[in-house]
């Protein structure tokens, strides 16, 4: 990327007009000593700065978790998922207030909006979250988004709100996501590790180099690390979202941001941007079952835009039912692809390796001559 590509992407960031922000738990409770007042009311002023310059801004806040703990008396964060789930419920309450009495002092109100990946994984609930963040956005409200934490059947995953919240942006089409951490961006090299550390200024988003700089180290308090960051900032781009990434505690951090001041890591989404349908189906974290496809069937999906036929599959494993999600793996096992199957698991091991034209002789009936249909696929 040239300098003058640099500026002018970064220029660009104060015509944005709604942006999704991620505050983490160390930032909002000041490394697990409990909820920082102060840092909250400066990252509340700064988002009504940003509405009184016509911005629509959603928050995606971390921290019920550890000011449940707080709250507690715990000082080490618990793997059972009845504790995390009770400190989840307790940190809530404490949370949501910090943010409600401090929006209110600028006249902004506030809604509080607990999500699961299930709500995100269901078309319909999918569609009906999306219609109810639009118009909290049209009252000129601020969503302030979590994990429900309390209700989640597998746990509480790693890297949750950081894909959370890049899930949001695809939601509502960001036209910005800023993840706010306590570090300065995206290092060449783990700046705790090495104290000559190059922070990295712009990169594009989804570019395997990233997940190697960003490593697998999370934080004590929090669920994620940075490599969680990269993976959502990937996530995001699917939306044409690009992702800034900075220093939680520079004063002002996002009025920098909203001038294009030179601050934090900024990730491009790229040219490519998905539909609606097919940034749901990226978003989808579940799957029902895999399908190998051979070289032939993996050139014609990404080569061609094809839809994925019975006759480049090579195996199938799970137990699905027709409309269910899938994924498409290479050889080596590499996730190529994913989509919304044709016919059930049964079904597609008797049809695989055949052509179209066999799939009535095969099974005594033809629904569609596609595994996949191309519309209901997304290329990973």
């Amino acid at each position: 990327m040239t300098d003058s590509q640099s500026s002018t992407q970064r220029a660009h960031l104060a015509q944005t007009r709604c942006w999704v922000v991620k505050i983490g738990s160390a930032l909002v409770t000041d490394e697990g000593r409990g909820l920082d007042g102060q840092a909250i009311q400066a990252w509340v002023d700064q988002i009504a700065t940003l509405k009184t310059a016509g911005k629509r801004v959603l928050l995606v806040s971390s921290g019920a978790v550890a000011e449940g703990m707080t709250r507690l008396g715990w000082t080490e964060r618990p793997h059972a998922l009845h504790e995390l789930q009770a400190a989840a419920a307790v940190g809530q309450m404490g949370l949501v207030q910090a943010y409600e009495t401090r929006f209110q002092r600028h006249g902004i109100h506030t809604a509080q909006v607990l999500l699961t990946h299930d709500d995100l994984a269901d078309r319909r609930r999918y569609l009906n979250a999306r219609s109810t963040l639009r118009s909290l956005l049209g009252f000129g409200v601020v969503p302030v988004i979590n994990e429900n934490d309390t209700v989640a059947s597998e746990g509480l995953r790693f890297g949750d709100n950081d894909t959370l919240a890049a899930l949001v942006a695809n939601l509502v089409e960001a036209d910005l996501f800023v993840i706010l951490t306590d570090q300065r961006g995206l290092y060449e090299q783990d700046p705790r590790q090495d104290p000559g550390a190059v922070l990295l200024q712009e990169a594009e988003a989804g570019d395997p180099r990233l997940e190697r700089m960003a490593g697998a180290t999370g934080g004590r308090l929090g669920s994620g690390g940075m490599l969680t960051k990269v993976r959502a900032a990937a996530k995001a781009a699917r939306s044409g979202t690009p992702t800034l990434m900075a220093w939680g505690r520079e004063p002002k951090v996002l009025e920098h941001i909203a001038a294009g001041d030179p601050i934090g890591t900024l990730l491009s989404a790229g040219s490519g941007r998905l539909g609606s349908r097919k940034q749901w189906l990226a978003g989808q974290l579940k799957s029902c079952g895999r399908l190998s496809l051979d070289a032939g069937a993996i050139r014609a999906l990404q080569e061609h835009g094809k839809s994925l036929l019975p006759v480049g599959v090579t195996a199938v494993e799970g137990r699905f039912s027709r409309g269910e999600l899938v994924v498409c793996v290479d050889a080596n096992g590499r996730e190529v692809a994913r989509g919304l199957v044709n016919y059930d698991a049964e079904e597609s091991r008797i049809i695989l390796g055949y052509p179209s034209s066999a799939i009535e002789r095969l099974l005594g009936y033809v629904d569609e001559p596609e595994l996949i249909h191309r519309d209901n696929l997304v290329l990973r």
